[in-house]
């Protein structure tokens, strides 16, 4: 980057001028960078960089408002595959510089520069593309990671590839309902859907969101619990790949005004994936959410799903009894399903019989005779329960407990002599007991069946490829004393927290995979007598931790010491 500091000098206002009154240098540090820029015959910007005292995005964007530039951080943005087919990897590395939008209607692209005031680079990148070029201007960190990221990424290239095809399919003609059916076999559209399903599945995604917006259709992936921008493709390609998804999940393709769910199954190399599609109309046009249940790769273990310690000992002694009711809680997606089939796995052997009844089911396991409710012909978690009394059951799984006939009819399962299993929407353990009383359990029945509760959340796990230690601050260090007291390991030595880096195998979020934060309430006679005290949950509570129950957010601190996960990661899931 050339030195001379006059581009950056408007109205006699400098570069330092607008990082002092952005508040990002102090007026003694104003007068120290010019007396060194001066007296070394450096550039401002020199000096500024060897002080280190300022980032280099903030930078960044004090040059952008000086030169009233409009300043973007590429982290987080979505990458129209248009736009990076337009300019090939040798240009955009030569002159350091990424495309990511391009707008049909006014053929404008937008390319993001560490060093927008390159009018070289801008006058070629115009007369190669023949387009109207917007500059953005970017940290010379985010334009390299972007460039390694997308001309990396076989996502963007493979769906830019086919969106070229279809191009000239719309050349010669207008979309219209009466020929969709036609263009959404043309393999372009067969392409985009397929490249967006293989990534889902290589990129370990539970789910894919097709959102349509105002002038394009990004495509979201939860990877690890987290929503990741990662394609946005072009409003005319909206309708044909809506209906090449519905016509693959056996949905009506005209119908455009009500919600439909539908299912397919999807093979990448040996990875087969079952797909549930939900599509809901919205005003710019019908969202599809793809949930991805991957057939392969068997049910973990209880400790593999994270349950260690006195969590894990509790649960085990309250599945060995051959008859009450175990709980599981917390909020949709952490789990809940999953350690209830793991639960069953380990129950599961020829002397039982275990019948379970879900919505939908999610995992087909052998052995096991698994009913799908369907309130349209009447099989809900009511009616399903009470049919399953007389299929000599051993043990029953009711998905969830949602009305008070489910929940009566638990507890006459339970006192009948079996063993079973359910979930609650509560937040903790203790929160159980007080909610089943709410649906009309009878606290003398709820006392005397009730054999343990277990609350959960999933939080992500440090990759391992690029974990790395530090030390934390001294008032996170007291925050984790003050949140386990006596669980804190007296050791003596210096507290290390973990964290990653960020590489590619994790694909720079520093976190790979996920495992579960747990805290199991066994009901104890105290227990039994605080139910029918009537005890809120916060006596329930006490008591617990006083027999030694560890919660959830002291089982997240543990993980946090072990390395296993980070303390921002358990705040996130388990702050009250």
């Amino acid at each position: 980057m050339p030195n001379d500091d006059s581009k950056f000098v408007t109205e006699n206002k400098t570069l330092l001028d607008v990082l002092l009154s952005e508040r990002l240098i102090t007026p003694s540090q104003y007068e120290e960078i010019k007396v060194k820029s001066a007296s070394q015959g450096l550039s401002l910007e020199s000096v500024l960089a060897s002080l280190n005292i300022v980032p280099e995005e903030k930078i960044t964007e004090a040059k952008a408002k000086l030169l009233g530039i409009p300043f973007v951080t590429l982290e987080g943005t979505s990458f129209s595959p248009q736009a990076l087919g337009l300019m090939p990897r040798a240009v955009v590395e030569r002159f350091f510089l990424v495309p990511f939008s391009y707008d049909e209607k006014t053929k404008t692209l937008s390319i993001a520069m560490s060093n927008p005031v390159d009018l070289e680079a801008i006058s070629f990148v115009r007369q190669k593309t023949g387009l109207n070029i917007k500059v953005f201007a970017a940290s010379s960190k985010d334009v390299e990671k972007a460039i390694n990221e997308q001309y990396r990424q076989e996502l963007v290239g493979e769906v830019g590839e086919a969106l070229k095809e279809t191009e000239s399919l719309h050349k010669t003609q207008t979309i219209d309902s009466k020929k969709i059916a036609e263009i959404i076999k043309e393999a372009p559209i067969a392409k985009i859907v397929s490249t967006v399903l293989e990534y889902a599945v290589t990129s370990r995604a539970s789910d894919v969101h097709i959102e349509p917006q105002e002038d394009r259709v990004r495509v979201r992936y939860r990877i690890d619990g987290i929503l990741y921008d990662r394609l946005s493709l072009p409003k005319n390609v909206q309708e044909a790949v809506v209906s090449r998804i519905k016509i693959l999940s056996d949905m009506k393709i005209d119908e455009h005004r009500t919600p439909q769910d539908g299912r397919f199954n999807f093979k990448v190399a040996d990875k087969e994936v079952d797909l549930r599609i939900s599509v809901l109309p919205t005003t710019f046009g019908e969202k599809i959410v793809m949930r991805l249940l991957r057939k392969s790769g068997g049910i973990p273990t209880l400790q593999e799903l994270g349950l260690m310690g006195s969590s894990l000992k509790n649960l085990e002694t309250a599945i060995l009894r051959p008859h009450g009711i175990i709980i599981v809680c917390g909020p949709t997606g952490s789990g809940k399903t999953t350690t209830l089939y793991s639960v069953l796995s380990k129950l599961n052997t020829t002397r039982v019989n275990i019948v379970t009844l879900e919505d939908p089911v999610e995992y087909q396991m052998p052995g096991i005779n698994q009913v799908q409710i369907n309130p349209g012909v009447g099989l809900t978690f009511a009616t399903g329960l009470r049919a399953f009394l007389r299929q000599d059951p051993n043990i029953i799984l009711v998905g969830e407990i949602r009305d008070s006939e489910t929940t009566e009819l638990a507890i006459q399962a339970a006192l009948t002599g079996h063993l079973v299993f359910s979930t609650l929407h509560t937040s903790n353990a203790s929160g159980a007991l007080p909610r089943l009383i709410d649906l009309g359990a009878e606290r003398f029945l709820l006392s005397s069946t009730l054999n343990a509760v277990l609350a959960q959340r999933i939080v992500r796990k440090i990759c391992t490829n690029c974990k790395e230690e530090y030390i934390p601050l001294p008032q996170i260090i007291q925050e984790i004393k003050n949140g386990l007291g006596n669980l804190f390991p007296a050791t003596g030595e210096t507290v290390k927290l973990y964290k990653g880096k960020g590489c590619d195998e994790c694909g720079g979020s520093g976190y790979l995979g996920r495992i579960g934060i747990f805290e199991t309430l066994p009901v104890s006679e105290k227990m039994s007598t605080l139910i029918l005290q009537n005890a809120d949950s916060n006596s329930i509570e006490k008591e617990a931790i006083s027999e030694g129950m560890i919660v959830l957010k002291q089982d997240g601190y543990l993980k946090a010491l072990q390395g296993i996960t980070t303390v921002e990661e358990v705040l996130r899931v388990a702050q009250e």
